[in-house]
């Protein structure tokens, strides 16, 4: 018995029902980074290994998905790796290419490449899937797409502000309510010096960001063996649970890091982004949240999350910015901002909520019914005029019973189906049957646009 066919864990088929409604996502995005002004590039799924390795710190190259040379890859393996079981140094031996894991990393190795054909500031958008090598569970998957906007060549905390109001606008249309979290590289830096561990701050990055995950308790039996101090983790704690509104949080956080240069410009950074974007009024909520960290070593300022507030699941869109990303390879001081909504998320929280419009379900808004060579030749030349209207339509075809056609039109959610027998071939009408209501109504061949536009 041949086998029954499946998809690796973590991947997941779409019916065309699901991409009508993932693409509902897609265009509500596009046309909000449209609408700011953002410009529409692609980056290849396969970067070098070379670009990918070490920028998403020691977790995120273990989710690194690699890819095998061609031909022999054994070829220029060292049989004493093979023998002693070396995956780590084997793999860079064997493997030169994998799979992104984000969109940030290889629109950063574009500027870089592209850097005489672009204008500075860039501003960029980019929807394509992306590939981690995670263990799957509810809302993360190891195939997804990521839908990102990013502006490169300014230090201005303007853009912050702007892509906050795209989070909100996009957020708004998709009638998602959401809270937007925000923290700041600095502030977690100015935070390990004032516990005395500065040297430490990837260890701690890395461990405080799993607090809504893991808890308190067990983040720091995680400092503990990175090897902070008892002093150093009883330090850290009152920091990470300050409360208040937003503005008394921020004085709390200001005062806690009068004495770090680099945390009190964090906060003041912090400060900025979130009185102007008050002052535009924007509807979605702000919150501070000093463990947010995002565990990516290559932001250096502003770091942004969004969470659903009706659904328990994991961030529905991130960002930061990046001071220094493009200087890994070869173009150093270009600072660059940007935010990446996670389509594949954002789809299971419209799907829990059952926000989806009508209008993202059905593609057809008028079925022909077949019966007939003549009749099925009258049909075509209408279908052919509703879809140079802009009216979706099809003609059934097959000459099969009606039951089984009007079927077919209900099974795929069609509103409309025409029908067009030998009566109202010779008076060249048509009967137009309202699927939802069962209304039958005659309509003149030469009214059919008229008609269908004064029903959808």
């Amino acid at each position: 018995m041949a086998q029954k066919p499946s998809i690796p864990k973590g991947t997941r088929d779409f019916t065309a029902e699901e991409m009508a409604r993932r693409n509902y996502i897609f265009d509500t995005i596009r046309q909000v980074f449209n609408l700011y002004g953002y410009r529409q590039i692609e980056t290849p799924a396969m970067e070098n290994l070379s670009t990918l390795m070490g920028k998403y710190g020691e977790e995120g190259d273990k989710l690194l998905f690699k890819v095998l040379n061609s031909g022999d890859f054994l070829r220029a393996a060292d049989p004493k790796l093979i023998e002693e079981g070396n995956t780590a140094r084997l793999a860079a031996q064997i493997c030169e290419k994998g799979l992104r894991y984000d969109l940030t990393v290889p629109f950063a190795r574009f500027v870089v490449q592209h850097r005489n054909e672009l204008q500075f500031p860039f501003r960029r958008f980019q929807i394509q899937p992306v590939w981690r090598a995670d263990r799957p569970q509810k809302g993360r998957y190891r195939e997804f797409y990521q839908c990102d906007a990013d502006v490169i060549g300014s230090d201005s905390l303007l853009n912050e502000v702007e892509l906050l109001q795209m989070i909100d606008e996009v957020f708004h249309r998709l009638g998602i309510r959401i809270a937007i979290k925000l923290n700041n590289r600095k502030v977690l830096a100015g935070i390990a010096e004032l516990i005395g561990e500065p040297d430490k701050l990837i260890d701690i990055t890395v461990a405080i960001d799993k607090i809504e995950k893991i808890g308190i308790d067990k983040v720091n039996e995680e400092l503990a063996e990175k090897g902070l101090s008892q002093n150093a983790i009883s330090a850290l704690r009152p920091i990470l649970e300050i409360n208040g509104t937003l503005d008394e949080r921020l004085q709390q956080l200001a005062t806690l890091l009068d004495s770090s240069e680099t945390g009190s410009l964090g906060v003041e950074e912090l400060r900025k982004v979130c009185d102007t974007t008050a002052s535009l009024g924007i509807r979605a909520a702000i919150d501070l949240d000093v463990s947010l960290a995002r565990g990516l070593n290559y932001y250096t300022g502003t770091i942004i999350e969004v969470k659903a507030l009706d659904v328990e699941i994991g961030s529905i869109t991130g960002g930061g910015r990046y001071d220094n990303l493009t200087g890994i390879f070869g173009l150093p001081g270009v600072s660059g901002v940007g935010i990446s909504f996670g389509a594949d998320r954002i789809y299971d929280v419209l799907n829990t909520l059952g926000l989806y419009p009508d209008s993202a379900a059905a593609s057809t808004k008028v079925m022909f019914a077949n019966f007939g060579d003549k009749e099925a030749e009258a049909s075509l030349s209408l279908i052919k005029e509703l879809r140079q209207a802009g009216i979706s339509a099809e003609l059934y075809p097959d000459q099969a019973k009606l039951k089984k056609q009007f079927a077919y039109a209900d099974a795929l959610a069609i509103p409309f189906v025409a029908i067009i027998g030998e009566n109202e071939l010779n008076q060249k009408q048509l009967t137009l049957k309202n699927m939802n209501s069962g209304e039958q109504t005659p309509v003149a061949f030469g009214d059919i646009v008229s008609k269908l536009n004064e029903l959808l």
